[in-house]
């Protein structure tokens, strides 16, 4: 294998805002903060549960709310 070519793993703790923690190895930091996991998501829990999209589709309008102010046809 080459040197340098791979990047740096952190011993994370990982946080949902369920409020379940865990310590993994990965290479995105230090701390990883998720929506949703295999602790509370639906799927694994078989109870169904509210999940915020309403929050999701703000940041998507807020993000392309400047496409809306170009004129059509032009």
């Amino acid at each position: 294998m080459k040197n340098d070519i791979h990047p740096t793993t952190h011993k994370a703790k990982f946080r949902c805002h369920c409020g379940y923690e865990a310590e993994l190895t990965t290479t995105k930091g230090e701390e990883v903060e998720v929506e949703i996991c295999s602790n509370c998501h639906p799927f694994y829990t078989g109870k169904q549960r509210f999940v915020d999209t309403a929050g999701r589709i703000d940041r998507f309008r807020k993000k392309y709310a400047q496409f809306d102010k170009t004129p059509a046809g032009n």
